[in-house]
């Protein structure tokens, strides 16, 4: 078989291999590339609610039992301070409450999962350890291999040595000309 022949073929099936993976990481990048703007992994809905008292003289952890009751939440308490006299915070399975002495105001604070975006920025991120390890290892050099062998799957004006060389030279400089200037403005 001829090189050129063998090369298209590898190239082939190893990029139908790498769709799946590619679609994730590519979905991850984007997510976690905007994490000033959102959360990408959390979803947090707030809901304010008015209290028609609170009893200052209480404890910290009457306080907490009062407000739990008033609220109507049975859920288990993991932790609760005051980060100041006149507040409180009270830590839940997957929720927080937030109590405004002053405005009698309880701000529960629920977080939700993304669905799939929180699993694909885990396996992006490599939360999952283990074997994802290696198959995230193998995936890089895969996507090393379909660059590489995607720059001699064309001959002539269209291939490495017309078209697809300046297209390759501007691949390598917009990241090496982005990164100068980056530099040369942050130093």
């Amino acid at each position: 078989m001829h090189w050129r022949r063998l090369l298209k073929v590898l190239h082939r099936d190893i990029g139908y291999l790498a769709v799946g993976l590619t679609i994730i990481y590519a979905v991850s990048g984007v997510a976690v590339n905007h994490i000033s703007d959102w959360n990408p992994n959390y979803r947090i809905e707030k809901t304010t609610l008015k209290l028609d008292s609170i009893p200052y003289q209480l404890s910290k952890d009457e306080m907490v039992n009062f407000i739990l009751n008033t609220l109507n939440i049975t859920d288990e308490v993991k932790n609760s301070f005051r980060p100041s006299p006149n507040e409180l915070e009270i830590f839940l399975e997957g929720k927080t409450i937030h109590v405004n002495y002053q405005t009698k105001e309880a701000t529960i604070e629920k977080v939700n999962p993304r669905f799939l975006i929180k699993e694909t920025n885990d396996l992006h991120l490599n939360k999952v350890k283990g074997a994802w390890t290696y198959i995230a290892d193998v995936f890089s050099v895969s996507l090393i291999f379909l660059a590489i062998s995607g720059l001699f799957l064309l001959k002539g004006k269209n291939g490495i040595t017309g078209r697809g060389a300046w297209l390759t030279v501007i691949g390598f400089a917009i990241p090496i000309i982005y990164l100068l200037i980056y530099y040369m403005i942050n130093n």
